[in-house]
């Protein structure tokens, strides 16, 4: 009963190096911060905005993520990530998704949100990347947990999810008994694979998951078939990942023309074509962009505002990057492509590649 989901890598993560369950009750947690004490959040004013199933909370429907973007070495500058962390949140956004797997990622965020005095007033969304000594030991999710606290600077995280589904038969009951302890405002299950969409359907079809978070894009619309579905009939809030693939989407319309539609929908460079078509899914909460570029945050930033494509004009900016060549090839094309992060994931692969 208690056999989990597999814990390795998954085939993307690989190809990068190339190129119930026990409770958290013995570690100790300062109070939360109560909504009576915590700082004002900004105004959504005419932010896109969508609703929290289980709260009724309004969050603007893009968020930050911060997979490699945010990991960097120990005392290289990290400016233009805290000026990327500005223009997020000073145009209103409020969600920040981060995980110990990403490097200094963590370190990074904790910098740049206590440097701005923001830390208690946005979304945090973190994730448990843990198995441990024994089955249903908790020590490793502790020392995860405690380890976030000091690296985030926070008492408590307002998402805690399972990272990739590692051990998550085991991490999902633990996660709702820290919910229940006030570790955690909300619990959640993460992929970026669609093999693992009938799996992250199945958990939001089990009903003690607050979010799921999953890959959907213009070009991988897979998550339409089961995950999306199954979030809006059971209430379960979602968060999207890999909605730019990776860099791959804007490599296929490089030096390529906006086409005049998108004019109708507000859409006035590539990214925010993108991710308006993501964010025009109902079933979406939040749509995450992760750069390390102030422009690009710029540009992604504009797709928080203005109408968004109704199913025809979606339908029309599907037929229109299909007519793209190479746009048929990105599932088999790497990850960022002309771009490189060097972090400590990066010297890390960098390290193995040469041993190899």
């Amino acid at each position: 009963m208690f056999e989990t989901q597999p814990h390795r890598l998954s085939l993307d993560r690989r190809a990068l190096l190339g190129g119930g369950a026990a409770a958290a009750a013995g570690f100790a947690l300062p109070p939360a911060v109560s909504a009576q004490t915590a700082p004002a959040r900004p105004a959504l004013g005419d932010l896109i905005t969508r609703t929290i199933p289980r709260s009724g909370e309004a969050l603007p429907a893009l968020g930050l993520g911060t997979f490699l973007t945010f990991d960097t070495l120990p005392g290289e500058r990290r400016d233009h990530l805290r000026e990327v962390t500005r223009l997020y949140t000073e145009a209103g956004v409020r969600v920040i998704d981060t995980s110990p797997l990403y490097g200094t990622g963590e370190t990074t965020v904790g910098d740049a949100l206590i440097a701005q005095g923001l830390n208690e007033r946005l979304f945090i969304a973190n994730k448990l990347w843990v198995t441990g000594e024994f089955l249903a030991d908790d020590s490793h999710a502790r020392r995860s947990f405690e380890q976030s606290q000091n690296r985030l600077w926070r008492r408590s995280f307002d998402l805690m999810q399972c990272h990739s589904l590692v051990n998550v038969d085991v991490v999902v009951p633990m996660l709702n008994i820290w919910k229940k302890e006030g570790r955690t405002r909300f619990v959640g299950v993460t992929h970026h694979e669609n093999v693992y969409h009938d799996v992250l359907a199945g958990w939001i079809a089990r009903g003690n998951v607050d979010f799921v978070q999953v890959n959907y894009s213009i070009f991988n619309r897979g998550a339409e078939q089961r995950v999306l579905p199954a979030a809006a009939e059971k209430g379960c809030g979602v968060f999207i990942n890999m909605a730019l693939e990776k860099g791959r989407l804007h490599k296929v319309v490089e030096g390529r023309p906006l086409p005049d539609f998108a004019r109708e929908f507000g859409a006035a460079n590539w990214a925010q074509f993108f991710l308006k078509y993501v964010m025009a899914n109902p079933a979406v909460t939040c749509v995450l962009s992760a750069t390390s570029d102030p422009a690009h945050a710029q540009e992604n930033l504009g797709a928080l505002r203005g109408p968004l494509p109704d199913q025809a004009m979606r339908t029309r900016m599907v037929q229109h990057m299909e007519s793209l060549p190479g746009f048929d090839a990105i599932g088999r094309t790497p990850w960022y492509p002309d771009k490189r992060y060097p972090g400590i994931i990066g010297r890390s692969q960098a390290e193995l590649r040469a041993r190899s």
